[in-house]
């Protein structure tokens, strides 16, 4: 969350590929905040061999080729979310003002 919002991490990495077309990523900061503190727009996305998006994203991929290869680890296909514009909040949110009771494990869609 810090290196998005600092800008040192330009991707936000999934294993799976969100199945409908996404535009914006709301950042959620983990304990103790536990509260959405900005958001990212997406501006593209990189899908391949975890060789070929590492290859794509080691830049700014704002983490370890280590920990990469941890968070794919039985995969043989990435995805990486390339981010644009961020927005830090200056006064974040719970996620019951979006309507969510808990903290999603991958991803969820949020109306627009």
């Amino acid at each position: 969350m810090e290196n998005i919002l600092r800008g040192t991490k330009q991707y936000e990495f999934r294993r799976v590929r969100a199945r409908r077309p996404v535009e914006l990523i709301v950042i959620y900061s983990t304990a103790p905040v536990s509260m959405i503190v900005g958001e990212a727009e997406v501006t593209g996305i990189v899908d391949g061999s975890l060789e070929e998006v590492w290859r794509q994203t080691a830049d700014v991929a704002g983490i370890s080729r280590e920990s990469f290869d941890i968070y794919y680890r039985g995969r043989n296909k990435a995805f990486a979310y390339r981010l644009g514009a961020v927005r830090k909040y200056r006064r974040p949110k719970r996620l019951a003002e979006l309507g969510l009771a808990s903290a999603p494990q991958s991803f969820v869609y949020l109306p627009t």
